[in-house]
Parts: C-alpha cells; sequence; structure tokens
C-alpha cells in the first residue's frame, strides 16, 4: 500500500507541475517578448524545461510503477532515474542556450522596455512556485523518490531564479538594464549547476552504484547479531530504483544441518529485509 502511494503522490506532483508551469510559461512568455527582457525570457524557457521535467516525472512514474513480470524480474524501478537522467539533460542544454543569450545581450548591451505587468509576472510566479516547492518537498521527505527531489529542487530554484528576475526589472525601473543581462547569466549557471547534480545521482544508480556506507555497516551488524553467524565473505548490493537488493555470504560451522543454515539465512534475510530501501535480500551459506 505504501508502494501504491509512493506512485501516486508521484503522479499527483507530475500533474501539478505540468499545469501550473503551462500557465506560467504564457504569462511568462508573452510578457517577456513584448517587453524584450532578456531575464524575463530566460525565465520563460525556464519554465517551458519545467513543463518537460513535470512530464518526465509522470511517464516516469508510470512506468517505475509497473509490477515485477516475466521480463524484468526486479520490477521497473529505474524508469525513476532513467526520466530523471532525461530531465537533467534538459536542464544542461536549455541552460546552455540561455548563458549564450545572455552573455550577448550583457555585451551587446540590450534594453528593454519596463512594464508593471513585468512585476506581477514575477509575484505570481513566485507565490505559484512556492507552493508547488512545499508540497513537492513534503511527498519527497515521505518517500525519497528521485523524480520528486528533481522536481522540488526544480520549484526551490524557480523561486530563486525569479527572485532574480524580479531584481532586475526593479533594477530597469530606475533605468540600470546591465543587470537584467547579469541576471539572465546567473539564472542559466544555476539551472546547469543543479541539472549536473541530478545527471550524477541518476547516472550513479543507473550504473549500479552500491547502497550507501551507513545502510551498509547497519546490514553487517544485524548479519553480526547472530551467534551462528562466524565469518561474512562476501557483501554486494545493486540497485533497483530507489531501493537495493543484497546478497550476502555468511561462513558458519561446518557441522551445522542444511536445515539449519538454511533457517539461519532465512531469519537473517527477513531481518534485513525489514529496512528501509531494501528490496530483497539473497543469502548464500558456507561451511567455515
Amino acid at each position: 500500500m505504501e508502494i501504491d502511494a509512493r506512485f501516486e503522490s508521484t503522479k499527483k506532483a507530475g500533474l501539478l507541475g505540468i499545469l501550473g508551469n503551462i500557465f506560467l510559461l504564457v504569462i511568462k512568455g508573452t510578457i517577456g517578448f513584448i517587453t524584450h527582457s532578456q531575464s524575463m525570457i530566460a525565465d520563460s524557457i525556464n519554465s517551458a524545461s519545467d513543463i518537460f521535467a513535470s512530464l518526465m516525472t509522470f511517464l516516469g512514474n508510470k512506468i517505475a510503477s509497473a509490477p515485477d513480470d516475466e521480463s524484468h524480474n526486479f520490477g521497473h524501478g529505474k524508469a525513476e532515474y532513467l526520466f530523471s537522467l532525461l530531465i537533467s539533460v534538459a536542464m544542461i542544454l536549455v541552460a546552455s542556450k540561455l548563458l549564450m543569450d545572455s552573455i550577448n545581450s550583457f555585451f551587446d548591451g540590450a534594453h528593454f522596455e519596463f512594464s508593471i505587468w513585468l512585476i506581477i509576472v514575477c509575484l505570481v510566479t513566485i507565490c505559484l512556485k512556492f507552493g508547488l516547492f512545499l508540497y513537492t518537498k513534503k511527498q519527497y521527505d515521505k518517500y525519497e523518490n528521485i523524480l520528486l527531489e528533481a522536481n522540488y529542487k526544480d520549484h526551490r530554484n524557480d523561486c530563486i531564479v525569479t527572485t532574480g528576475t524580479l531584481f532586475s526589472c526593479l533594477f530597469a525601473f530606475h533605468g540600470i538594464f546591465w543587470v537584467d543581462s547579469l541576471v539572465g547569466t546567473l539564472i542559466s549557471v544555476w539551472i546547469f549547476y543543479t541539472g549536473v547534480k541530478i545527471f550524477i545521482e541518476s547516472y550513479n544508480v543507473l550504473m549500479d552504484m552500491s547502497i550507501d556506507t551507513k545502510s551498509q555497516d547497519d546490514i553487517l551488524d544485524i548479519a553480526k547479531s547472530f551467534p551462528d553467524i562466524k565469518e561474512i565473505a562476501n557483501f554486494y548490493s545493486t540497485p533497483v530504483g530507489y531501493q537495493y537488493n543484497i546478497f550476502l555470504t555468511i561462513c558458519v560451522d561446518g557441522n551445522m544441518s542444511t536445515f539449519e543454515s538454511h533457517k539461519l539465512a532465512d531469519e537473517l534475510e527477513q531481518k534485513i529485509e525489514k529496512m528501509d530501501r531494501i528490496h530483497h535480500v539473497i543469502v548464500h551459506v558456507n561451511p567455515l
């Protein structure tokens, strides 16, 4: 039931993100191109990439929620990381284009037409994005889904980005236009940095990065708590989405019966599987 709630929560967050970002894209793009504000145009393109991110969240979550089958024995959990990888690549590409445009605008000394609507759009964006950030962050804290993480960080970044756009508009009101290009540049760098961080995290899971050291130590402590386990020969872990499969080789007294040794392995497996983020545990028994 918790897994179903996890996927349903991510689905809802993705849909809210899509609807919210479509609305923001329309109002930002309209005002940005009318006034020729580089920072507002950058902000609107950022909203377009957010729509893509929310769509990837929705699709990735739908695939990841599919149960195990004959072709995918460990389920489809890695779809979360595959789609978050696509989100990160889109963010990096968008940021690169925005960076070039902002730098060109800075050196060309481009001006734009100040409008009170620039201020209104910024305030609407900040309020909407902050609400989405609070909702998505709450769901991430509860379910630790990387797609939710990518989305809540994106909403948070948008609040910061649009605050920068707001400042550039206020400077423009006093005839200082170079701040607009500077803010556009900073927005681009921020989006690029966030995209790289999400890319690295997704890449590590797709490349079967081992479980974190603390969780590994906790698992080994559980194994060592069994007096009949004389030695732990091997420890391997591999991610399946946000969870991990654990493979252990334990050594027991060679005089222990096969029945008793397998009963011991079963008890160890059941105890480890009660931990958070553990999908399945396989324990192999060797005589010492």
